[in-house]
Protein backbone atom coordinates (compact mmCIF):
# COMPACT_ATOMS: atom_id res chain seq x y z
CA UNK A 1 0.00 0.00 0.00
CA UNK A 2 1.43 3.45 -0.76
CA UNK A 3 2.64 6.03 2.22
CA UNK A 4 -0.52 8.56 0.93
CA UNK A 5 -2.92 5.52 1.45
CA UNK A 6 -1.38 4.46 4.72
CA UNK A 7 -1.57 7.93 6.02
CA UNK A 8 -5.40 7.94 5.19
CA UNK A 9 -5.89 5.20 6.44
CA UNK A 10 -4.57 5.94 9.73
CA UNK A 11 -5.90 9.37 10.34
CA UNK A 12 -9.87 8.30 11.06
CA UNK A 13 -8.31 6.23 14.14
CA UNK A 14 -5.88 9.16 14.90
CA UNK A 15 -9.04 11.60 14.75
CA UNK A 16 -11.33 9.64 16.86
CA UNK A 17 -8.62 9.88 19.42
CA UNK A 18 -7.69 13.37 19.13
CA UNK A 19 -11.35 14.33 20.01
CA UNK A 20 -11.68 12.23 23.14
CA UNK A 21 -8.95 13.80 24.23
CA UNK A 22 -10.02 17.37 23.52
CA UNK A 23 -13.23 16.62 24.60
CA UNK A 24 -13.33 17.91 28.09
CA UNK A 25 -10.94 21.26 27.09
CA UNK A 26 -12.76 22.32 24.36
CA UNK A 27 -15.82 24.96 24.39
CA UNK A 28 -18.02 22.46 22.56
CA UNK A 29 -20.93 20.91 23.10
CA UNK A 30 -21.40 17.10 23.40
CA UNK A 31 -23.86 17.28 20.42
CA UNK A 32 -20.77 18.37 18.17
CA UNK A 33 -18.57 16.42 19.46
CA UNK A 34 -20.90 13.14 18.84
CA UNK A 35 -21.68 14.66 15.35
CA UNK A 36 -18.08 15.02 14.62
CA UNK A 37 -17.59 11.41 15.78
CA UNK A 38 -19.92 9.80 14.14
CA UNK A 39 -19.22 10.70 10.67
CA UNK A 40 -15.78 9.49 11.37
CA UNK A 41 -16.98 6.13 12.50
CA UNK A 42 -19.98 6.49 9.71
CA UNK A 43 -19.77 3.37 7.10
CA UNK A 44 -20.13 5.74 4.30
CA UNK A 45 -16.48 7.70 5.34
CA UNK A 46 -14.57 4.72 5.51
CA UNK A 47 -15.97 2.93 2.72
CA UNK A 48 -14.66 6.30 0.48
CA UNK A 49 -11.51 5.50 2.07
CA UNK A 50 -10.86 2.23 0.99
CA UNK A 51 -11.85 3.30 -2.54
CA UNK A 52 -9.22 6.13 -1.96
CA UNK A 53 -6.52 3.77 -0.91
CA UNK A 54 -7.42 1.05 -3.56
CA UNK A 55 -7.09 3.74 -5.69
CA UNK A 56 -4.07 5.32 -4.68
CA UNK A 57 -1.97 1.98 -4.77
CA UNK A 58 -3.58 1.38 -8.68
CA UNK A 59 -2.48 4.88 -9.80
CA UNK A 60 1.30 4.13 -7.96
CA UNK A 61 1.77 1.03 -10.33
CA UNK A 62 3.47 1.98 -13.28
CA UNK A 63 1.71 -0.40 -15.11
CA UNK A 64 -1.43 1.15 -14.56
CA UNK A 65 -1.60 3.66 -17.42
CA UNK A 66 -3.99 3.41 -20.93
CA UNK A 67 -1.95 2.16 -23.79
CA UNK A 68 -4.33 3.72 -26.03
CA UNK A 69 -6.66 7.15 -25.27
CA UNK A 70 -8.55 6.70 -28.68
CA UNK A 71 -10.33 3.24 -28.27
CA UNK A 72 -13.30 4.33 -29.82
CA UNK A 73 -11.79 5.33 -32.77
CA UNK A 74 -10.51 2.39 -32.89
CA UNK A 75 -13.36 0.66 -32.86
CA UNK A 76 -14.98 2.38 -35.48
CA UNK A 77 -11.71 1.71 -37.54
CA UNK A 78 -12.08 -1.89 -37.08
CA UNK A 79 -15.82 -1.97 -37.99
CA UNK A 80 -14.68 0.12 -41.07
CA UNK A 81 -12.38 -2.39 -41.74
CA UNK A 82 -14.52 -5.57 -41.15
CA UNK A 83 -17.40 -4.36 -43.31
CA UNK A 84 -15.89 -4.03 -46.74
CA UNK A 85 -15.26 -7.70 -46.42
CA UNK A 86 -17.47 -10.56 -47.58
CA UNK A 87 -18.09 -14.13 -46.01
CA UNK A 88 -17.06 -12.64 -42.80
CA UNK A 89 -16.43 -15.88 -40.50
CA UNK A 90 -18.70 -15.92 -37.22
CA UNK A 91 -16.24 -14.61 -35.06
CA UNK A 92 -15.50 -11.35 -37.26
CA UNK A 93 -19.31 -11.69 -37.34
CA UNK A 94 -19.77 -11.32 -33.29
CA UNK A 95 -16.79 -8.81 -33.02
CA UNK A 96 -18.47 -6.70 -35.82
CA UNK A 97 -21.83 -7.00 -33.51
CA UNK A 98 -20.64 -6.39 -30.06
CA UNK A 99 -18.24 -3.11 -31.51
CA UNK A 100 -21.89 -2.07 -32.92
CA UNK A 101 -23.22 -1.95 -29.16
CA UNK A 102 -24.16 1.44 -27.52
CA UNK A 103 -23.10 -0.03 -24.25
CA UNK A 104 -19.67 -1.15 -25.99
CA UNK A 105 -19.28 2.04 -27.62
CA UNK A 106 -20.46 3.94 -24.33
CA UNK A 107 -17.43 2.06 -22.31
CA UNK A 108 -14.76 2.89 -25.32
CA UNK A 109 -16.12 6.41 -24.79
CA UNK A 110 -15.79 6.81 -20.76
CA UNK A 111 -12.02 5.03 -21.34
CA UNK A 112 -10.74 7.34 -23.48
CA UNK A 113 -12.06 10.17 -21.52
CA UNK A 114 -9.87 8.82 -18.41
CA UNK A 115 -7.02 8.06 -20.89
CA UNK A 116 -6.92 11.62 -21.82
CA UNK A 117 -7.29 12.88 -18.77
CA UNK A 118 -10.76 14.41 -19.57
CA UNK A 119 -12.63 14.34 -16.10
CA UNK A 120 -11.14 17.26 -14.23
CA UNK A 121 -13.69 19.35 -12.28
CA UNK A 122 -15.01 22.87 -14.20
CA UNK A 123 -16.30 25.57 -12.90
CA UNK A 124 -20.14 25.72 -13.74
CA UNK A 125 -21.27 29.35 -16.01
CA UNK A 126 -22.71 31.70 -13.75
CA UNK A 127 -26.34 31.22 -12.08
CA UNK A 128 -29.18 32.83 -13.37
CA UNK A 129 -29.98 34.77 -10.43
CA UNK A 130 -26.64 36.70 -10.48
CA UNK A 131 -26.53 40.09 -12.46
CA UNK A 132 -24.05 39.63 -15.56
CA UNK A 133 -23.09 43.28 -15.36
CA UNK A 134 -21.83 42.48 -11.86
CA UNK A 135 -17.82 41.71 -11.82
CA UNK A 136 -17.34 38.41 -10.86
CA UNK A 137 -14.42 37.41 -8.41
CA UNK A 138 -13.65 33.70 -8.15
CA UNK A 139 -11.05 32.65 -5.56
CA UNK A 140 -8.67 28.89 -6.84
CA UNK A 141 -5.81 27.94 -3.84
CA UNK A 142 -3.48 25.59 -5.67
CA UNK A 143 -0.41 23.32 -4.03
CA UNK A 144 3.08 24.90 -4.95
CA UNK A 145 5.42 21.99 -7.49
CA UNK A 146 7.70 21.73 -10.13
CA UNK A 147 5.44 23.21 -12.74
CA UNK A 148 6.02 26.48 -14.76
CA UNK A 149 4.08 30.22 -13.48
CA UNK A 150 5.27 33.08 -13.80
CA UNK A 151 5.69 36.02 -16.50
CA UNK A 152 5.58 35.67 -20.35
CA UNK A 153 9.63 36.77 -20.89
CA UNK A 154 10.83 34.76 -17.18
CA UNK A 155 8.83 31.70 -15.76
CA UNK A 156 9.25 30.34 -11.97
CA UNK A 157 8.55 26.63 -11.32
CA UNK A 158 5.07 26.68 -9.58
CA UNK A 159 1.72 25.55 -10.81
CA UNK A 160 1.42 24.98 -14.31
CA UNK A 161 0.72 28.06 -15.95
CA UNK A 162 2.14 31.48 -17.07
CA UNK A 163 0.73 35.16 -16.60
CA UNK A 164 1.43 38.00 -19.00
CA UNK A 165 0.66 42.08 -18.94
CA UNK A 166 -2.62 42.36 -21.23
CA UNK A 167 -1.25 45.11 -23.95
CA UNK A 168 -4.46 47.00 -24.06
CA UNK A 169 -5.37 47.34 -20.35
CA UNK A 170 -1.79 46.95 -19.29
CA UNK A 171 -3.59 44.56 -16.33
CA UNK A 172 -1.99 40.36 -15.75
CA UNK A 173 -4.04 37.89 -17.06
CA UNK A 174 -3.53 34.22 -17.22
CA UNK A 175 -1.43 33.67 -20.80
CA UNK A 176 -1.28 29.87 -20.93
CA UNK A 177 -2.37 26.64 -18.71
CA UNK A 178 -0.64 23.72 -19.82
CA UNK A 179 -2.23 20.95 -20.20
CA UNK A 180 -2.32 18.12 -17.44
CA UNK A 181 -0.99 20.20 -14.91
CA UNK A 182 -2.00 21.57 -11.22
CA UNK A 183 -3.96 24.51 -13.04
CA UNK A 184 -5.32 23.00 -15.91
CA UNK A 185 -6.21 19.85 -13.31
CA UNK A 186 -7.81 22.59 -10.97
CA UNK A 187 -10.48 23.58 -13.49
CA UNK A 188 -10.02 26.67 -11.96
CA UNK A 189 -7.61 29.01 -14.16
CA UNK A 190 -8.37 29.75 -17.69
CA UNK A 191 -6.43 31.56 -20.18
CA UNK A 192 -7.68 35.11 -20.47
CA UNK A 193 -8.56 35.63 -16.49
CA UNK A 194 -7.45 38.56 -15.07
CA UNK A 195 -5.02 38.71 -12.03
CA UNK A 196 -6.07 40.52 -9.29
CA UNK A 197 -4.23 39.20 -6.02
CA UNK A 198 -1.90 36.53 -5.13
CA UNK A 199 -1.64 35.55 -1.67
CA UNK A 200 -3.75 38.43 -0.41
CA UNK A 201 -1.53 40.89 -2.29
CA UNK A 202 -2.64 43.34 -4.26
CA UNK A 203 -0.46 42.83 -8.11
CA UNK A 204 -2.53 45.74 -10.32
CA UNK A 205 -0.30 47.63 -11.10
CA UNK A 206 3.24 46.18 -9.39
CA UNK A 207 5.65 46.13 -11.94
CA UNK A 208 6.03 42.31 -13.42
CA UNK A 209 9.64 41.63 -10.85
CA UNK A 210 7.56 41.71 -7.71
CA UNK A 211 4.66 39.94 -9.16
CA UNK A 212 7.49 37.28 -10.00
CA UNK A 213 8.73 37.67 -6.33
CA UNK A 214 5.37 37.04 -5.03
CA UNK A 215 5.13 33.97 -6.69
CA UNK A 216 9.18 32.66 -6.07
CA UNK A 217 8.65 33.69 -2.35
CA UNK A 218 5.28 31.27 -1.70
CA UNK A 219 5.47 28.15 -0.19
CA UNK A 220 2.85 25.87 0.45
CA UNK A 221 0.13 26.99 -1.77
CA UNK A 222 -0.87 29.71 -3.54
CA UNK A 223 -3.75 31.45 -3.58
CA UNK A 224 -5.41 33.42 -6.77
CA UNK A 225 -7.91 35.92 -6.63
CA UNK A 226 -8.88 36.15 -10.09
CA UNK A 227 -12.09 38.17 -12.30
CA UNK A 228 -12.92 35.61 -15.12
CA UNK A 229 -12.46 35.65 -18.62
CA UNK A 230 -15.30 36.57 -20.73
CA UNK A 231 -15.23 33.20 -22.43
CA UNK A 232 -13.26 29.96 -21.47
CA UNK A 233 -11.72 27.95 -23.80
CA UNK A 234 -12.31 24.06 -23.66
CA UNK A 235 -10.18 21.47 -21.99
CA UNK A 236 -10.54 19.15 -24.02
CA UNK A 237 -6.85 17.95 -25.48
CA UNK A 238 -6.75 17.25 -29.58
CA UNK A 239 -6.11 14.28 -30.86
CA UNK A 240 -3.53 15.81 -33.62
CA UNK A 241 -0.31 13.94 -33.99
CA UNK A 242 2.48 15.47 -35.80
CA UNK A 243 6.07 14.57 -36.94
CA UNK A 244 8.50 16.81 -36.06
CA UNK A 245 10.77 17.62 -39.13
CA UNK A 246 13.42 19.39 -37.49
CA UNK A 247 15.49 19.13 -33.97
CA UNK A 248 14.52 21.71 -31.18
CA UNK A 249 16.12 22.30 -27.81
CA UNK A 250 14.42 24.91 -26.05
CA UNK A 251 16.99 26.18 -23.92
CA UNK A 252 18.75 27.88 -27.32
CA UNK A 253 15.80 28.92 -28.31
CA UNK A 254 15.68 32.99 -27.56
CA UNK A 255 12.05 33.82 -28.41
CA UNK A 256 10.46 31.28 -26.21
CA UNK A 257 7.90 32.97 -23.74
CA UNK A 258 8.65 30.30 -21.23
CA UNK A 259 12.03 28.31 -21.44
CA UNK A 260 11.24 26.15 -18.40
CA UNK A 261 7.91 25.29 -19.68
CA UNK A 262 9.76 23.99 -23.29
CA UNK A 263 9.76 20.81 -24.98
CA UNK A 264 12.34 19.35 -26.72
CA UNK A 265 12.53 17.06 -29.41
CA UNK A 266 14.24 15.35 -32.54
CA UNK A 267 13.66 15.03 -35.80
CA UNK A 268 11.61 12.01 -36.47
CA UNK A 269 9.36 12.36 -33.19
CA UNK A 270 5.88 11.92 -32.58
CA UNK A 271 4.62 15.23 -30.86
CA UNK A 272 0.74 14.83 -29.67
CA UNK A 273 -0.62 18.97 -29.78
CA UNK A 274 -2.60 19.32 -26.76
CA UNK A 275 -3.29 22.53 -27.51
CA UNK A 276 -3.07 25.29 -30.82
CA UNK A 277 -5.05 28.20 -29.30
CA UNK A 278 -1.49 30.31 -28.91
CA UNK A 279 -0.90 31.44 -32.89
CA UNK A 280 3.07 30.78 -32.15
CA UNK A 281 3.29 28.28 -29.82
CA UNK A 282 1.55 25.04 -29.13
CA UNK A 283 1.26 22.78 -26.38
CA UNK A 284 2.36 19.16 -26.84
CA UNK A 285 3.88 15.98 -25.50
CA UNK A 286 5.47 13.44 -27.00
CA UNK A 287 3.28 10.44 -27.83
CA UNK A 288 2.79 8.07 -25.21
CA UNK A 289 4.87 9.76 -22.81
CA UNK A 290 3.12 9.66 -19.46
CA UNK A 291 4.57 13.02 -18.23
CA UNK A 292 1.40 15.07 -16.48
CA UNK A 293 2.27 18.33 -18.30
CA UNK A 294 2.54 19.36 -21.80
CA UNK A 295 5.49 21.75 -22.93
CA UNK A 296 5.81 24.39 -25.25
CA UNK A 297 6.78 24.03 -28.95
CA UNK A 298 7.04 26.87 -31.76
CA UNK A 299 3.59 26.40 -34.21
CA UNK A 300 4.16 25.54 -37.46
CA UNK A 301 3.92 29.56 -38.45
CA UNK A 302 5.91 30.42 -35.81
CA UNK A 303 8.85 27.72 -37.26
CA UNK A 304 8.03 28.91 -41.02
CA UNK A 305 9.16 32.26 -40.28
CA UNK A 306 12.28 31.02 -38.67
CA UNK A 307 13.21 28.49 -41.18
CA UNK A 308 12.75 31.61 -43.66
CA UNK A 309 14.94 33.66 -41.66
CA UNK A 310 17.62 31.18 -41.59
CA UNK A 311 17.49 30.81 -45.46
CA UNK A 312 17.16 34.40 -45.82
CA UNK A 313 20.37 35.08 -44.11
CA UNK A 314 22.38 32.21 -45.68
CA UNK A 315 21.18 33.97 -49.05
CA UNK A 316 22.60 37.28 -48.25
CA UNK A 317 26.43 35.51 -47.14
CA UNK A 318 25.99 33.29 -50.41
CA UNK A 319 25.66 36.45 -52.39
CA UNK A 320 28.94 38.08 -50.80
CA UNK A 321 31.00 34.89 -51.46
CA UNK A 322 30.21 31.36 -52.35
CA UNK A 323 29.46 28.70 -49.53
CA UNK A 324 31.27 25.67 -50.22
CA UNK A 325 29.21 23.62 -47.73
CA UNK A 326 26.13 24.55 -49.82
CA UNK A 327 28.06 23.53 -53.25
CA UNK A 328 28.23 20.33 -52.11
CA UNK A 329 24.46 20.11 -51.62
CA UNK A 330 23.68 20.75 -54.95
CA UNK A 331 25.87 17.91 -56.56
CA UNK A 332 27.91 20.56 -58.54
CA UNK A 333 31.37 22.82 -58.06
CA UNK A 334 30.40 26.17 -59.66
CA UNK A 335 26.32 26.92 -59.24
CA UNK A 336 23.75 26.19 -56.73
CA UNK A 337 21.65 24.38 -58.94
CA UNK A 338 22.02 21.44 -60.43
CA UNK A 339 22.55 21.40 -64.24
CA UNK A 340 21.35 18.67 -66.69
CA UNK A 341 25.21 18.49 -67.29
CA UNK A 342 25.54 17.08 -63.46
CA UNK A 343 22.48 15.24 -63.44
CA UNK A 344 23.64 13.47 -66.65
CA UNK A 345 27.06 11.99 -65.47
CA UNK A 346 25.51 8.53 -63.87
CA UNK A 347 25.00 7.06 -68.06
CA UNK A 348 23.05 3.74 -66.95
CA UNK A 349 20.21 5.88 -65.63
CA UNK A 350 17.57 5.83 -68.06
CA UNK A 351 14.88 8.18 -66.59
CA UNK A 352 16.00 11.92 -66.42
CA UNK A 353 14.17 14.82 -65.02
CA UNK A 354 14.29 18.46 -65.63
CA UNK A 355 16.79 18.82 -62.37
CA UNK A 356 17.09 22.80 -62.31
CA UNK A 357 13.10 22.99 -62.57
CA UNK A 358 12.06 20.05 -59.84
CA UNK A 359 14.56 21.05 -57.46
CA UNK A 360 13.77 25.09 -57.31
CA UNK A 361 9.92 23.37 -56.65
CA UNK A 362 11.59 21.49 -53.78
CA UNK A 363 13.10 24.50 -52.16
CA UNK A 364 9.68 26.09 -51.78
CA UNK A 365 8.85 23.41 -49.03
CA UNK A 366 8.97 24.20 -45.54
CA UNK A 367 9.37 21.00 -43.67
CA UNK A 368 8.20 21.47 -39.81
CA UNK A 369 5.40 19.46 -38.86
CA UNK A 370 3.14 16.74 -40.98
CA UNK A 371 0.21 15.66 -39.11
CA UNK A 372 -0.17 11.84 -39.04
CA UNK A 373 -2.01 8.96 -37.83
CA UNK A 374 -1.92 5.33 -37.67
CA UNK A 375 -1.89 2.86 -40.88
CA UNK A 376 -3.14 -0.59 -39.44
CA UNK A 377 -2.16 -3.35 -42.02
CA UNK A 378 -4.19 -5.00 -44.26
CA UNK A 379 -3.97 -8.73 -45.07
CA UNK A 380 -3.16 -9.15 -49.07
CA UNK A 381 -2.93 -5.48 -49.09
CA UNK A 382 0.64 -4.18 -49.35
CA UNK A 383 2.27 -1.08 -49.64
CA UNK A 384 4.82 -0.20 -51.94
CA UNK A 385 8.69 -0.44 -50.81
CA UNK A 386 10.66 2.42 -52.73
CA UNK A 387 14.14 2.41 -52.02
CA UNK A 388 15.86 5.93 -52.37
CA UNK A 389 19.27 6.71 -52.90
CA UNK A 390 22.34 8.18 -54.49
CA UNK A 391 23.42 6.29 -58.00
CA UNK A 392 26.42 3.38 -57.15
CA UNK A 393 24.95 3.05 -53.45
CA UNK A 394 23.62 -0.51 -53.90
CA UNK A 395 19.88 -0.08 -53.85
CA UNK A 396 19.85 -2.51 -56.50
CA UNK A 397 21.88 -5.22 -54.72
CA UNK A 398 19.28 -4.67 -51.89
CA UNK A 399 16.20 -5.01 -54.25
CA UNK A 400 17.91 -8.32 -55.97
CA UNK A 401 18.57 -9.68 -52.83
CA UNK A 402 14.93 -8.91 -51.52
CA UNK A 403 13.18 -10.52 -54.15
CA UNK A 404 15.32 -13.62 -54.16
CA UNK A 405 13.39 -14.55 -50.89
CA UNK A 406 10.23 -14.49 -52.30
CA UNK A 407 10.05 -13.87 -56.08
CA UNK A 408 6.26 -14.76 -56.13
CA UNK A 409 5.24 -11.95 -53.18
CA UNK A 410 8.15 -9.32 -54.01
CA UNK A 411 8.15 -7.51 -57.56
CA UNK A 412 8.92 -4.72 -59.26
CA UNK A 413 6.79 -2.73 -62.09
CA UNK A 414 7.31 -3.11 -65.56
CA UNK A 415 8.31 -0.35 -67.19
CA UNK A 416 7.29 1.32 -70.46
CA UNK A 417 9.55 2.17 -73.79
CA UNK A 418 8.95 3.68 -76.98
CA UNK A 419 12.01 1.95 -78.71
CA UNK A 420 11.57 -1.42 -80.98
CA UNK A 421 11.13 -4.48 -79.18
CA UNK A 422 14.30 -6.80 -79.79
CA UNK A 423 14.22 -10.36 -80.60
CA UNK A 424 13.71 -12.55 -77.38
CA UNK A 425 11.68 -9.85 -75.82
CA UNK A 426 8.30 -10.40 -74.89
CA UNK A 427 6.01 -7.75 -74.76
CA UNK A 428 5.19 -7.08 -70.53
CA UNK A 429 7.78 -8.86 -69.39
CA UNK A 430 11.08 -7.06 -70.20
CA UNK A 431 9.24 -3.37 -71.42
CA UNK A 432 5.36 -2.61 -72.34
CA UNK A 433 6.37 -1.48 -75.81
CA UNK A 434 4.26 1.65 -76.72
CA UNK A 435 4.39 4.03 -79.44
CA UNK A 436 6.16 7.21 -79.04
CA UNK A 437 3.22 9.26 -79.13
CA UNK A 438 1.27 7.14 -76.71
CA UNK A 439 4.12 7.38 -74.21
CA UNK A 440 4.09 11.32 -74.26
CA UNK A 441 -0.12 11.42 -74.01
CA UNK A 442 0.34 9.61 -70.89
CA UNK A 443 3.16 11.45 -69.70
CA UNK A 444 1.24 14.91 -70.01
CA UNK A 445 -1.65 12.81 -68.21
CA UNK A 446 0.55 12.83 -65.32
CA UNK A 447 0.60 9.04 -65.65
CA UNK A 448 3.99 8.17 -65.19
CA UNK A 449 6.22 8.03 -61.83
CA UNK A 450 9.13 8.31 -63.67
CA UNK A 451 9.06 9.48 -67.45
CA UNK A 452 12.67 10.38 -69.71
CA UNK A 453 14.64 9.81 -72.78
CA UNK A 454 17.32 7.83 -73.29
CA UNK A 455 19.60 7.34 -76.42
CA UNK A 456 16.90 9.00 -78.75
CA UNK A 457 13.98 6.42 -76.57
CA UNK A 458 11.55 7.34 -74.31
CA UNK A 459 11.11 5.25 -71.18
CA UNK A 460 8.70 5.62 -67.74
CA UNK A 461 7.42 3.83 -65.05
CA UNK A 462 3.21 4.17 -64.49
CA UNK A 463 1.28 4.85 -61.55
CA UNK A 464 -1.10 2.22 -63.02
CA UNK A 465 1.45 -1.07 -62.84
CA UNK A 466 2.21 -0.12 -59.67
CA UNK A 467 -1.28 -0.50 -58.36
CA UNK A 468 -1.62 -3.73 -60.25
CA UNK A 469 0.88 -5.08 -58.11
CA UNK A 470 -0.91 -4.37 -55.54
CA UNK A 471 -4.12 -4.60 -56.10
CA UNK A 472 -2.87 -8.23 -57.19
CA UNK A 473 -1.89 -8.79 -53.65
CA UNK A 474 2.16 -8.44 -54.23
CA UNK A 475 4.73 -6.73 -52.71
CA UNK A 476 5.87 -3.69 -55.10
CA UNK A 477 9.80 -2.86 -54.85
CA UNK A 478 10.67 0.16 -56.18
CA UNK A 479 14.29 1.75 -56.70
CA UNK A 480 13.41 4.92 -58.86
CA UNK A 481 15.20 8.55 -59.06
CA UNK A 482 14.45 10.48 -55.53
CA UNK A 483 12.91 12.84 -57.96
CA UNK A 484 10.18 10.69 -57.97
CA UNK A 485 8.99 10.93 -54.65
CA UNK A 486 6.49 13.72 -55.28
CA UNK A 487 4.27 11.08 -57.71
CA UNK A 488 4.60 8.44 -55.23
CA UNK A 489 3.62 9.66 -51.92
CA UNK A 490 0.16 9.73 -52.02
CA UNK A 491 -2.73 8.43 -50.52
CA UNK A 492 -3.62 5.81 -53.62
CA UNK A 493 0.11 4.40 -53.14
CA UNK A 494 1.17 4.73 -49.54
CA UNK A 495 4.58 3.65 -50.43
CA UNK A 496 6.75 3.12 -47.50
CA UNK A 497 9.95 5.09 -48.36
CA UNK A 498 13.64 4.11 -47.38
CA UNK A 499 16.68 6.20 -47.85
CA UNK A 500 19.67 3.95 -48.29
CA UNK A 501 22.49 6.12 -47.30
CA UNK A 502 26.74 5.55 -48.09
CA UNK A 503 28.48 5.84 -45.17
CA UNK A 504 31.81 8.21 -44.72
CA UNK A 505 33.90 8.06 -47.36
CA UNK A 506 37.04 5.74 -46.06
CA UNK A 507 34.12 3.25 -45.27
CA UNK A 508 32.88 3.30 -48.77
CA UNK A 509 35.96 3.08 -50.07
CA UNK A 510 37.13 0.11 -47.97
CA UNK A 511 33.95 -1.83 -47.86
CA UNK A 512 33.27 -1.69 -51.86
CA UNK A 513 37.29 -2.02 -52.65
CA UNK A 514 36.97 -5.77 -50.20
CA UNK A 515 33.28 -6.02 -51.98
CA UNK A 516 34.96 -5.98 -55.86
CA UNK A 517 32.23 -3.74 -56.45
CA UNK A 518 31.90 -2.72 -59.91
CA UNK A 519 31.45 0.70 -61.03
CA UNK A 520 27.80 2.24 -61.65
CA UNK A 521 28.88 5.00 -63.25
CA UNK A 522 30.57 2.91 -66.19
CA UNK A 523 28.69 1.44 -68.75
CA UNK A 524 29.99 -1.67 -68.65
CA UNK A 525 30.66 -2.45 -65.51
CA UNK A 526 34.30 -3.40 -65.72
CA UNK A 527 36.20 -1.35 -63.55
CA UNK A 528 36.17 -0.31 -59.81
CA UNK A 529 35.14 3.12 -58.45
CA UNK A 530 37.02 6.05 -58.47
CA UNK A 531 37.61 8.20 -55.46
CA UNK A 532 36.07 11.08 -57.60
CA UNK A 533 32.91 9.04 -57.79
CA UNK A 534 32.85 8.28 -54.65
CA UNK A 535 32.89 11.77 -53.86
CA UNK A 536 29.72 12.22 -55.90
CA UNK A 537 27.93 9.07 -54.24
CA UNK A 538 28.47 11.29 -51.37
CA UNK A 539 27.69 14.66 -52.59
CA UNK A 540 24.48 13.05 -54.13
CA UNK A 541 23.28 11.74 -50.91
CA UNK A 542 23.93 15.21 -48.80
CA UNK A 543 21.64 16.59 -51.62
CA UNK A 544 19.07 14.06 -51.31
CA UNK A 545 18.93 14.74 -47.95
CA UNK A 546 18.42 18.19 -47.68
CA UNK A 547 15.70 18.21 -50.14
CA UNK A 548 14.02 14.84 -49.13
CA UNK A 549 14.66 13.68 -45.83
CA UNK A 550 11.03 14.80 -44.38
CA UNK A 551 9.58 12.50 -46.48
CA UNK A 552 11.96 9.36 -45.07
CA UNK A 553 10.31 6.43 -43.35
CA UNK A 554 13.51 4.22 -42.67
CA UNK A 555 17.40 5.32 -43.34
CA UNK A 556 19.65 2.24 -43.45
CA UNK A 557 23.21 3.06 -44.02
CA UNK A 558 24.58 0.76 -46.81
CA UNK A 559 28.36 -0.03 -45.11
CA UNK A 560 27.95 -4.00 -45.01
CA UNK A 561 26.12 -5.52 -47.72
CA UNK A 562 24.78 -7.89 -45.35
CA UNK A 563 23.64 -5.87 -42.42
CA UNK A 564 21.60 -3.33 -44.73
CA UNK A 565 19.81 -6.39 -45.99
CA UNK A 566 18.88 -7.88 -42.68
CA UNK A 567 17.66 -4.21 -41.69
CA UNK A 568 15.63 -3.92 -44.95
CA UNK A 569 13.80 -7.18 -44.62
CA UNK A 570 13.16 -6.05 -40.80
CA UNK A 571 11.74 -3.31 -41.97
CA UNK A 572 9.66 -4.78 -44.93
CA UNK A 573 8.45 -7.29 -41.79
CA UNK A 574 7.16 -4.32 -39.93
CA UNK A 575 5.33 -2.68 -42.74
CA UNK A 576 3.54 -5.75 -44.01
CA UNK A 577 2.74 -6.58 -39.94
CA UNK A 578 2.57 -3.30 -37.64
CA UNK A 579 0.49 -0.35 -37.69
CA UNK A 580 2.79 2.90 -38.95
CA UNK A 581 2.18 6.56 -38.39
CA UNK A 582 1.49 7.98 -41.89
CA UNK A 583 0.53 11.35 -43.29
CA UNK A 584 -2.61 11.72 -41.65
CA UNK A 585 -4.74 12.23 -45.18
CA UNK A 586 -3.68 8.58 -45.68
CA UNK A 587 -5.83 7.35 -43.46
CA UNK A 588 -8.93 9.75 -43.22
Amino acid sequence: MSDEANSINAALPSLLKALDECRTSLPATNEAFNFITGVLKSRELNALVNVHSQISNRVNDDSFHPIVSNGLQIAADVLDLLTTRKNLSADFEEICSLLKKPHIQRLLDAHDAVAQKDYNPRLSELPPDVDKDEETIKIAQLVKSDEPLGSAQSAEPIVGATIATDEQTGKYVVARVFHGGAAYRSGLIHVGDEVWEVNGINVEWKPPSDVLKILQNSEGTIKFKLIPADRKLGHCESKVRVRAHFDYVASLDPFIPCKEAGLDFVKGDILHIVNQDDGEWWQARRDGDRTTRAGLIPSRAHQERMILRERSQIGKRADQAFSPSLASLTGCKSSLQLSPHCASRTKTKKIMYDSTENDDFDREEIPTYEEVAKLYPRAGIYRPIVMIGPPGVGRNELRRRLIATDAEKYRTPTPFTSRPMRPGEVNGKEYYFVTREKMEEDSEAGNFIEFGEYKGNLYGTSVESVKMLVGAGHVCIMNPHYQALKMLRTPQLKPFIIYIKPPAFDVLKETRAVAYARSTFDENNSRGFTDDEFKEILQSAERIEFLYSHLFDEIIVNADLSAAFEQLVRAVNRVENEPLWVPASWVQ
